[in-house]
């Protein structure tokens, strides 16, 4: 992994390649959905189009863009991401009275 991008609660990593046993994710209302709010129902979003696809392993999304892609969220600024194989996380973080790891809400 040589780059990373954050928006928000979400950090977009560039993978050399997707895992094997990752199975295809299907847009919903014309979109790919990186991750969705908890609180208010926004969403990190990639609108569908020849070239990009994602895929799912385990609890890990993943991108495959051959076109240049932006990500959208309505309280973010876009980010844009060239092509290239990529792995979506959310941002965790750790209590350090209790040490509970947890997602970050956005």
């Amino acid at each position: 992994m040589d780059e990373l991008i954050q928006q928000g609660d979400v950090l977009v990593f560039r993978v050399d390649k997707i895992p094997e046993n990752a199975t295809p994710v299907e847009p919903k209302n014309g979109k790919y959905i990186l991750a969705e709010g908890e609180a208010t129902g926004h969403a990190h979003v990639i609108d569908v189009m020849d070239g990009i696809d994602m895929f799912q392993s385990s609890n890990d999304l993943f991108l495959t863009l051959d076109v240049e892609t932006t990500v959208r969220h309505e309280e973010h600024k876009p980010v844009t991401l060239k092509p290239g194989n990529y792995k979506i996380k959310k941002v965790r973080e750790v209590d350090p009275f209790t040490e509970e790891i947890k997602a970050v809400r956005d």
